[in-house]
């Protein structure tokens, strides 16, 4: 989701690298990586106590999502995709949260910290602004225009088919060989570092009780365990960061024992095992730091808004909201939850190379080989080399548990997100006149699909342990992502945007993100000690700053094809842009020619959203029937409530469509919203 929080310093070593691991999700990842060994020595006992925790962790979640499962209709599109639109503010905010700080982020930005310091946080203090992006500029317009997914927006916007297949299946793409990919191999290799359980049973297991409820359930399912998830997490990972600190003699303690954390063995004439000046600074040199501050402010933001208002994994929770309100509360809750990373994750980071610089802090390749397996660098076992040292059995227990946590709350949000694509947006381009049962067992077979291909991945992943693929997988996000920021904001904010406007720039920077992947992929990264003979677009051109330059580049492509072709009729733009948001006339799906007007079931959303929202928690009794069948029509959504009467169904149209809100729960959410930013200001003044 692009899944990196980091990018190597100058003069630091390759190692920090690791840090691009990052989730989710959600920022650019640059393609300076090395690809972690899987652990040597670091393995420890697990003690009773510890399987006792993670045993109760997997009783807990699954109870959790089967409850979710069976009081949520899951036999319709809205009903299974989201949840019916009945989710509240809280659900979602912790949703959000999970399904951003995955098993990646506590690698990767404890990672980054290690080899880096501070300015990490900033990834995570930065999706605030967007975050507030999406509850109040983003929301409105997608609930307007009656739209499960995002590509589907852009069909009902720009019109035709093309736009809508491209970037369903450029999303496809970057989930399963980006995300599922980082939030398996980080999780596995944490669990392996820390108690050894072979990785392929480990995976097995967390994908299968991962995939039971997320079949099962859909969005309820995935949502409610998520919020369960988050608690678990942010608890564990507390506990952790108040015994780092304890060990380190708190903030001022910190900052003197790691500027002095140098391993005993360097490389001679280099600098890479010197912590950098600026290590517990957020704003950097905009020219030589390892995350220059104009790239952190702008740059970043541009895949921020990506990751958080125009992807389908993170607007698809805060579509789920029973009204706008709860939408908006739940992006300020969710903001106010990513304050805490830099916390709970980025400090423990630091703390870990101030008791371990031998270890997390190697430059030397052997001596680091000898520590993790890998010759680059071990500052991606920053955070499990916590875990081992400090914390007794039962403690162990509760933090794999949070990592479990972390990992099945990423994975059960990336399948449900990919099901709905697939389903809405190509498998009713193939299946025209599809049933609804027919929809919902394709989206349940395609989760069985991912699944498949995540257990297929693993030996991918570990045969590239010392190599460069898992780093250049990671990079496909940060050079695919910006063009698609560009086109929803100038979608959503300016009306003259056409078809061949909006396709031909997201082409161009599509071709222009290729040449800076390939030339990634061509050109390695020195590794300390070593001249840096990369091409100048490579080594002088920071990724944030392309990110910023790519997002320009393509919104100049669109803005000039679009001045050069027909405008779009206004009255078909009714409820699609941010200006005619609140017109309420049904908006017309726009289409180049007639051979690609084929209606694909559109009276399927709006009529499956009003069903579920009315069933609610009823559900048809069953009649007399085998258990075995009761269980698998369950599973597979074939199991339907009862149909609302005409007066229903038009109230709670009136309901899901509507962008109206109670002017208290307005007040409150604009106020919350207020000290959110106010408290963010405040953190990036300090630090």
């Amino acid at each position: 989701k692009g899944n990196n929080k980091g990018h190597r310093a100058s003069q630091s070593s390759v190692s920090e690298s690791i840090s691009s691991l990052l989730t989710a999700m959600s920022q650019p990842s640059p393609a300076t990586t090395e690809l972690p060994g899987l652990p040597g020595d670091t393995v420890t006992a697990v003690g009773v106590a510890d399987i006792v925790v993670v045993v109760l962790y997997f009783v807990f979640i699954l109870a959790v999502g089967i409850w979710s499962s069976i009081r949520m209709s899951q036999g319709t599109v809205g009903g299974y995709f989201l949840a019916g639109r009945s989710m509240t503010w809280a659900p979602i905010g912790a949703s959000l949260m999970s399904t951003d700080v995955g098993s990646g982020s506590f690698l990767g930005l404890a990672g980054t910290a290690a080899a880096g310091g501070l300015a990490v946080g900033g990834f995570e203090w930065n999706a605030i602004w967007p975050l507030l992006a999406l509850g109040w500029i983003f929301v409105p317009v997608y609930i307007a225009a009656e739209v499960v997914t995002m590509p589907e927006y852009l069909q009902k916007r720009f019109g035709g088919q093309r736009i809508q297949i491209y970037i369903s299946v450029l999303s496809l793409i970057l989930y399963i060989f980006t995300r599922i990919s980082v939030y398996i191999f980080a999780g596995a290799l944490f669990i392996q570092v820390c108690v050894g359980w072979n990785l392929y049973l480990s995976t097995v297991v967390l994908l299968g009780v991962t995939a039971l409820y997320t079949i099962a359930g859909g969005l309820t399912a995935v949502i409610y365990t998520d919020l369960m998830q988050t608690v678990i997490m942010v608890l564990g990972a507390f506990v952790l960061m108040f015994i780092g600190f304890e060990k380190v003699g708190w903030y001022e303690g910190l900052q003197e024992k790691y500027m002095t954390a140098i391993p005993a063995i360097k490389v001679p004439n280099t600098t890479c095992h010197l912590p950098r000046e600026d290590s517990f600074h957020l704003f950097r040199d905009p020219i030589s730091g390892d995350l220059p501050w104009p790239g952190l402010v702008f740059g970043l933001t541009v895949v921020a808004l990506w990751c958080w208002c125009t992807d389908q994994v993170m607007v698809q929770r805060a579509l789920s909201a029973k009204n706008l309100s709860h939408a908006k509360g739940g992006s300020v809750l969710a903001g106010y939850l990513k304050l805490f990373p830099v916390f709970f994750i980025v400090m423990p980071g630091l703390i870990s190379r101030a008791l371990f610089p031998d270890e997390v802090g190697c430059v030397d390749p052997e001596v680091c080989k000898r520590v993790c397996g890998a010759a680059v660098g071990c500052s991606n076992i920053a955070y499990p080399k916590l875990v081992i040292e400090l914390m007794p059995d039962g403690l162990r227990g509760l933090m794999i548990a949070v990592m479990m946590a972390a990992l099945m709350s990423s994975l059960t949000s990336v399948f449900n997100s990919s099901s709905t694509l697939f389903v809405i947006d190509i498998w009713q381009r193939i299946r025209k006149q599809a049933s609804e049962q027919e929809l919902m067992i394709v989206g349940r077979v395609f989760i069985l699909i991912l699944v498949a291909i995540s257990i297929l991945w693993i030996p991918i992943i570990q045969s590239a342990n010392s190599g460069k693929l898992f780093d250049y997988i990671q990079s496909i996000g940060s050079y695919l992502t910006p063009p698609i920021t560009a086109l929803f904001i100038l979608g959503i904010f300016w009306k003259r945007t056409n078809e061949p406007g909006a396709f031909w720039g997201i082409v161009a920077g599509l071709a222009v993100g290729l040449v800076r992947m390939i030339m990634e992929f061509v050109y390695s990264t020195p590794s300390c000690g070593e001249e840096d003979k990369r091409p100048a677009l490579l080594k002088d051109v920071h990724y944030l700053y392309f990110a910023l330059i790519l997002f320009a580049l393509t919104a100049v492509v669109i803005i000039i094809v679009s001045l050069c072709t027909p405008p779009i009729p206004e009255e078909k733009l009714d409820g699609l842009t941010w200006w005619s948001r609140d017109k309420r006339a049904a908006p017309i799906n726009l289409k180049d020619c007639e051979s690609e007007a084929a209606e694909t079931n559109p009276e399927h959303k709006e009529k499956d959203l009003l069903e579920s929202a009315a069933s609610g928690e009823k559900e048809e009794a069953a009649a007399k029937r085998p258990c075995w069948k009761t269980v698998f029509m369950w599973l597979c959504g074939l199991q339907t409530g009862p149909t609302p009467p005409p007066e229903e169904r038009a109230a709670l149209e009136h309901r899901l469509t509507s962008t109206e809100e109670k002017p208290l729960w307005r007040a409150v959410c604009s106020i919350s919203a207020i000290l959110l930013m106010a408290v963010n200001v405040f953190l990036w003044a300090y630090f």
